[in-house]
């Protein structure tokens, strides 16, 4: 495996980054869409069920079938990455919509109404008080999307879309193990990333979480 990172190297990490974009970009995506939805799912009961229900069956949708279906929705070719960015978004939105409204409902009602009679609006209260203290929990959320992300981008190299799972693919297909090894290893090493820079703005945008630690 070594011998063939060696050689391929540049290929490598020219997919990596590829497959960075594929997956990262419907995260973050996936997260604007989420907040108002698993807001609104936090308020109203009846909407709870329709967008967590709904969401949650979205991610049963077969990664490579919906993968296919895009181009007919987005008038693409197959080859084309936007496909896979929709499609990531969905599955983002899928996983993201229930942690958005566990993580709004984990805020105290206590702290809710001392904002209340602060004179906090819904808006101001949302962006200032419950979306802060939501933080952690969807920072958990995201953590899982994004390494959910990075596993099913790679089943796109079946249709050709450049990015790490050629390696997986093209091994396998040549029973070349290093080279299966090498996409394994950095779709892992990936994921990781993904892991760290997260938890760190997590850190960032949680300072009360670092004095109470210490």
């Amino acid at each position: 495996m070594f011998a063939f990172v060696q050689e391929h190297w540049s290929d490598i990490l020219s997919r990596g980054i590829e497959h960075a974009w594929l997956a990262g970009l419907p995260l973050l995506i996936g997260l604007l869409i989420s907040l108002p939805m698993g807001w609104l799912a936090r308020r109203a009961p009846w909407l709870r069920v329709v967008l967590v229900g709904g969401s949650s069956l979205l991610y049963t949708i077969p990664s490579l079938a919906l993968f296919v279906l895009m181009p007919l929705v987005v008038k693409t070719s197959i080859t084309a990455p936007i496909n896979v960015i929709v499609a990531m978004t969905i599955y983002t939105i899928a996983l993201l919509v229930r942690t958005v409204a566990d993580a709004l409902g984990a805020v105290s009602e206590e702290t809710t109404q001392a904002a209340i009679a602060m004179g906090y609006t819904p808006l101001r209260r949302f962006f200032g008080v419950e979306l802060p203290l939501a933080v952690p929990v969807i920072s958990a959320g995201l953590r899982v999307a994004a390494v959910s992300n990075v596993a099913i981008v790679s089943v796109a190299a079946l249709l050709g879309i450049r990015q790490l799972g050629f390696y997986l693919t093209d091994g396998y297909q040549t029973n070349y193990w290093a080279e299966v090894w090498t996409g394994v290893v950095a779709c892992l090493v990936l994921a990781l990333i993904f892991d760290v820079v997260i938890q760190l703005i997590t850190t960032v945008l949680t300072p009360w979480q670092r004095g109470r630690a210490a």
